[in-house]
């Protein structure tokens, strides 16, 4: 039964609260002043505390005070008749657990209680409810969808019961999830291999990589307003959605969507035509020297201020004055931000991001980095630690405070790979493990999406005769030498080049500081 110290210099007029919430299964021990409650709290545990603000002695505030400093765990509800803005400020600033104002009813303190005490309780039991009722329809909704833009409302269908799971602890339904979102991206791998190709000879398709530039960074250009263009290499949507509260503490979305990357959905491809405004064939062959095949040495991505800049002279905006920066590490990102001013001028600031691109691939190479990212929920989890006191955070409040319009995005996203499937080519062939391309190559079929002509997707061409083929879903592709090697080292890690919801269906938002 929970313990709850009520302390209150009016406590004898609190006999019926009293008596109504011990109906309710609760324990009360009463004091009717503040030095009496600090000696019963320190005697013993109490699952929670209601305070009085206004008492004889010891104010309510000084005794929170002296209760956060012996047991700041122990959940604190301050109950006053005072409506005075600058108490509220102190009360809430000092972390208390809700707040109260006299006359209180018993079923206020009762549903207060309810919140502090059964909370997570109620947010699993509410979520298990809400998941088990819409399962069915979920399921039946996924074997009809038959356009991108209904795709990409399943899937965000998906990714809310995700996180509303991700408060519960009813494992066996979040294994049943699972089980529904591969089944969802079997389903979307077949709809991208009938459809994708052809959306290059229509307009009927989504906004792709190398139109994001186009449709929704250049209109914030052309009304002269200043833009802080962020690109979060390999962000999720599901990791936008748990960042997103934070951002709104210092923003307002003034436009949220989604666009597809294009194929591979892999760093090279996907964002050198985000920045170039071209898909890859078109830059290769308009732009040579921005462009390294993948058997060639150094960065694929060495040029992407350039072809910014040249994708805003296209677009008749080459007279602003523009500034592009990189951040790969830590150390890099320091410094961005100790130098941060010297961007104030700029009508135009590109900012590429690589952190979470860093720690999928850390999660593959690093052992401690593997068990503290062990699934998407821990995923998501530690992204969101990682943001809340990220020099990236504090670079979009400096964006906000000098009058720049945002624009966050990204270039890909990335999936939890755990089926190998065999390949077999010659030593050119890349190393990417959810996408190949080259000749003469064998594979499992049914486990890829196959371009037997890849200039029909707007990718270049190498020799006479290439092909290029896709992992669907959860695979990864690995050599019949050493498989086992390859399938242990890699089963359970973030890949991204392939076909799934993870990996192609990506945010992008307009942001207003506040």
């Amino acid at each position: 039964m929970p313990n709850i110290l009520w302390v209150d210099d009016e406590i004898h007029m609190l006999k019926g609260h009293l008596l109504f919430l011990e109906g309710k299964g609760y324990s009360f021990e009463t004091c009717n002043n503040g030095s009496d409650a600090l000696e019963e709290f320190e005697k013993q545990p109490f699952d929670a505390v209601f305070l009085d603000e206004n008492m004889p002695g010891l104010t309510g505030l000084e005794v929170l005070e002296r209760m956060k400093t012996l047991r700041p765990e122990v959940p604190v509800v301050m109950i006053t008749k005072s409506e005075e803005e600058s108490i509220m400020e102190m009360a809430i600033g000092s972390k208390i657990a809700d707040y109260l104002i006299k006359p209180v009813n018993p079923n206020q303190v009762l549903l207060s209680l309810k919140k502090i005490l059964k909370g997570k309780e109620l947010v699993t039991q509410q979520a298990t409810r809400g998941y088990q009722q819409v399962f069915g329809k979920l399921t039946m909704d996924m074997q009809s969808l038959r356009s991108w833009e209904e795709w990409a409302d399943f899937y965000k269908e998906l990714l809310r019961w995700e996180l509303e799971l991700d408060q519960s602890t009813e494992e066996g339904l979040k294994s049943v999830l699972a089980t529904q979102k591969n089944e969802a991206n079997e389903l979307f791998g077949r709809f991208i291999s009938n459809n994708y190709e052809s959306w290059f000879a229509s307009s009927q398709r989504p906004m792709l990589s190398h139109e994001v530039v186009g449709n929704v960074v250049a209109p914030q250009i052309r009304r002269d307003q200043k833009v802080f263009f962020v690109v979060i290499d390999n962000l999720r949507l599901d990791q936008w959605m748990v960042i997103k509260p934070m951002i709104t503490e210092d923003f307002n979305i003034t436009s949220e969507n989604i666009y597809s990357s294009i194929l591979p959905s892999a760093t090279q491809y996907a964002r050198n035509a985000l920045f170039a405004g071209m898909l890859p064939a078109d830059i290769k062959e308009k732009m040579p020297q921005y462009w390294k095949e993948d058997h060639e040495e150094g960065s694929k991505n060495e040029f992407e201020g350039q072809l910014f800049v040249e994708q805003l002279k296209s677009m008749g905006l080459g007279h602003k004055q523009v500034k592009y920066h990189k951040v790969t590490n830590m150390r890099v990102a320091n410094k961005f931000v100790s130098n941060i001013h010297q961007n104030k001028q700029a009508d135009v600031v590109a900012l590429v991001y690589n952190f979470v691109d860093t720690l999928s691939h850390a999660r593959t190479d690093v052992e401690v980095i593997r068990e503290l990212a062990s699934d998407d929920n821990a995923y998501r989890r530690i992204t969101a630690t990682w943001f809340e006191g990220s020099p990236l955070r504090k670079a979009l409040k400096w964006a906000a405070q000098n009058g720049f319009k945002v624009v966050l995005t990204t270039d890909h996203g990335t999936v939890n790979v755990n089926k190998a499937t065999k390949v077999v080519g010659t030593r050119d062939l890349t190393t990417n493990l959810r996408f190949k391309n080259g000749n003469g190559m064998n594979y499992q079929g049914k486990h890829s999406y196959v371009v037997k002509k890849p200039e029909t997707i707007g990718l270049p061409k190498g020799h006479i005769v290439e092909e290029y083929i896709f992992a669907l879903n959860d695979h990864f592709y690995a050599y019949p030498n050493n498989f086992n090697h390859y399938v242990k080292y890699y089963r359970n890690t973030y890949q991204h080049g392939g076909v799934s919801l993870e990996e192609l269906i990506i945010p992008y938002v307009v942001l207003d500081g506040k």
